[in-house]
């Protein structure tokens, strides 16, 4: 199905880790051209670029505004943004023992990239581009012992996804911003957290009882952002988590 992405130029942050790699993936096969973001996993995104012929790549730390702007600079004129990076502690804390250090340290790992992103891409459209943000189902129903990813999350899926939505079409009338709130994906940030024990029962919650690939939200992030497939969607949360919900479905 045409998407109308061919010769589009995409920016995907974190396209080093599991869900960065598959969007990036995702967009050239579309015809895209895709500039590749990472943060430390240089080498990761060098042999991607090198096996999708990547148009760039930009190493940039996302939550410091003098880096993102130097990103932008590097990537050019851009059509897409997939604000993808983000980290999720493994540490499993409860707000009672979380260290006020940590706190401050998820929330600018996930609020304030997603944000320096934003407006970094927001600032150089001319077109009717389109932004899709990347949340978490924690940010829907929370996480326990994970209160600041989750707060974080909820935040980009709630008031900054809302608000961008509005401003956008100040700078076109047909921009677009959506997101994908992933829940439980195969990726190297959860890895260990995904045997198949863990499967059974973090799965009682989810009609399709199995965990995400990173294609899954890949494909989701390319449909928002097709002018074809999409063109008159925008505001709007798509959950890739087979049905989760904030209630056990399933008794065993």
């Amino acid at each position: 199905m045409e998407t109308g992405l061919t010769r589009k130029r995409v920016l995907v942050t974190g396209a080093s880790g599991g869900i960065g790699s598959a969007c990036a993936r995702a967009f050239a096969a579309e015809g895209a051209d895709v500039v590749l973001h990472f943060h430390r996993g240089k080498e990761r995104a060098e042999e991607l670029a090198e096996e999708l012929g990547a148009a760039g790549v930009v190493g940039a730390d996302l939550t410091s505004e003098d880096e993102v702007d130097r990103m932008f600079a590097a990537a050019g004129s851009l059509d897409v943004c997939a604000a993808v990076a983000g980290v999720w502690p493994a540490d499993d804390l409860p707000v009672w023992e979380l260290p006020l250090e940590r706190w401050r340290a998820t929330l600018d790992a996930n609020l304030t990239a997603t944000f320096l992103t934003a407006r970094g891409f927001l600032r150089q459209l001319e077109g009717d581009g389109a932004l899709i943000l990347v949340g978490s189902t924690a940010g829907i129903v929370g996480e326990a012992g994970h209160a600041d990813y989750a707060a974080a999350k909820s935040a980009i899926l709630g008031g900054l996804l809302l608000s961008l939505k509005n401003e956008v079409v100040r700078k076109n009338p047909l921009a677009r911003v959506n997101a994908v709130a992933p829940g439980w994906t195969e990726s190297p940030m959860t890895r260990g957290h995904v045997s198949d024990e863990q499967v059974h029962r973090i799965s009682r919650t989810m009609a399709l009882r199995k965990v995400a690939q990173p294609e899954d939200v890949a494909n989701q992030v390319v449909v928002l952002a097709s002018p074809v497939l999409s063109g008159h969607v925008t505001g709007q949360v798509v959950t890739v988590a087979g049905g989760m919900e904030g209630r056990v479905v399933h008794d065993a």
